[in-house]
């Protein structure tokens, strides 16, 4: 089976059997409670998703595996010559719930490498979309042509015991991750760089060798790549690009199909183009104020005009943290060093602050701080990547190691499928009137 396997294999067991007795024991208690605003404002705040991966804290934002960002940056093994974590390291973690030594994260880069083979048929799939295609659809097609070589799809078409979903589940993941920056790198060259390619380095680990791909051979931007990688990697499993991977990989859809449904839901505004229109909002500042570099006072006025007029300012604010994210706090600190006299950097370090004293002073918003959407694209830029569009491709290949790594406990668990039970507005009137009563499914 393999060493990986039967050391999953061994935490999976565990851990169902543990899972078993805490339902048996406690099953009847309940979390939270659940209101009519809830219900119809997006389910927001319902504890209904078990996602052992990572965990949001208001006070110290995403946990993974119980590790804060600076923990993480300060004890995943780095690339040789590097200072920021390996994302091959934080996939390792959420698989196996251990930080991985040195050791195993050479072994996970060369299985990895292994695996990052993709089909002629993928590249000719893409080839046919209309240059014009946004990249994130050309990424997605490419994703479900990928969808061929689903091992979970073919055994379980042959006759497949539910024990033995994780196995194959298992080895499409490492698949899919393995040819994920393969895919996008092809689509960023065939739509931005004259369809012209590069051929992946052996060599590189997994995020560097994407950097290489996509033809950025400055150390600056590979470290990028690792951080950048490392901290979108996973958000707990509420949000909506890891919610819809789970759920359609309830139905025992295949990695293919669960993460292309997942990153459709990414594509959306009001999930992965944050970071753009962040990049968009600063932009138009500039122009409006004539200059690349607005002091604090122009900025504060900007501000103030833009809340005026009913708008937000982009990157601001967050559902959940009470503090500074700090994914954009890791970002700061890594464009203080690479480039501190960057002026775009330092516009949203003006703006940082700048803003949460505006807000504050609103009272009306619990959480004034940035989140990790405020500061990337400006990283990103200053190493030349200026096509916007493309930003949310990097958001995807990153959130692959968190979704993937939660669908391989899925079927480890024996999750079933997830059918939440809905309500009409009128039940719910009648309910109020109490002629109705509400049930369960």
């Amino acid at each position: 089976m393999g060493s990986y396997k039967e050391k999953f294999k061994t935490k999976a067991d565990a851990a169902a059997a543990e899972i078993k007795d805490i339902i048996k024991e406690h099953g009847n208690k309940k979390i939270g409670e659940v209101t009519l605003s809830q219900i119809y404002q997006g389910m927001r705040g319902i504890t209904g998703l078990v996602s052992e991966t990572s965990l949001l804290d208001a006070h110290e934002g995403i946990r993974f595996r119980g590790y804060t960002i600076p923990e993480l940056q300060e004890k995943l093994p780095k690339a040789k010559g590097g200072s920021e974590p390996l994302p091959e390291g934080i996939f390792y973690l959420m698989l196996f719930d251990e930080l991985p030594s040195e050791e195993d994260m050479n072994e996970m880069t060369a299985k990895l490498q292994r695996r990052s083979h993709v089909p002629t048929h993928v590249f000719n799939t893409i080839d046919a979309l209309p240059l014009n295609t946004h990249p994130m659809t050309m990424f997605v097609v490419g994703v479900m042509a990928l969808q061929t070589e689903s091992n979970f799809a073919k055994e379980y078409a042959r006759g497949l015991n539910k024990k033995d979903y994780w196995e194959h589940v298992f080895d499409d993941a490492m698949d899919l991750i393995a040819r994920l920056p393969r895919i996008a790198a092809y689509v960023y060259r065939r739509k931005y760089k004259n369809n012209e390619h590069i051929q992946p380095n052996g060599l590189l680990d997994w995020a560097g060798n994407f950097a290489h791909m996509l033809g950025y051979e400055d150390d600056g931007f590979k470290e990028l790549m690792r951080l950048y990688m490392t901290i979108h990697a996973d958000h707990e499993g509420g949000n909506v690009s890891a919610h819809t991977t789970h759920l359609v990989g309830s139905a025992l859809s295949d990695p293919y199909l669960s993460f292309a449904a997942g990153m459709n839901g990414l594509a959306g505004p009001l999930h992965g183009l944050a970071n753009q229109e962040v990049i968009k909002w600063i932009f138009e500042m500039q122009e409006q104020l004539g200059t690349e570099l607005p002091g604090k006072e122009q900025i504060s006025k900007y501000v103030q005009e833009t809340l005026a007029n009913g708008k937000v300012v982009p990157g601001y604010g967050h559902a959940v943290l009470r503090k500074t994210d700090p994914r954009f706090t890791a970002q700061m600190e890594f464009g203080k060093k690479h480039m501190p006299d960057d002026a775009l950097c330092q516009t949203v370090w003006n703006i940082y602050d700048t803003v949460p004293p505006i807000l504050q002073s609103l009272g009306k918003i619990k959480n004034p701080w940035p989140n990790v959407d405020a500061h990337s694209g400006a990283l990103l830029v200053h190493y030349g990547m200026t096509e916007y569009e493309f930003y949310t491709v990097l958001f995807a290949v990153s959130r692959s190691l968190g979704v993937m790594a939660s669908l391989i406990w899925d079927r480890a668990l024996g999750f079933p499928i997830e059918r939440p039970k809905s309500v009409t507005t009128n039940l719910v009137r009648g309910w109020l009137n109490g002629t109705e009563e509400i049930w369960g499914d």
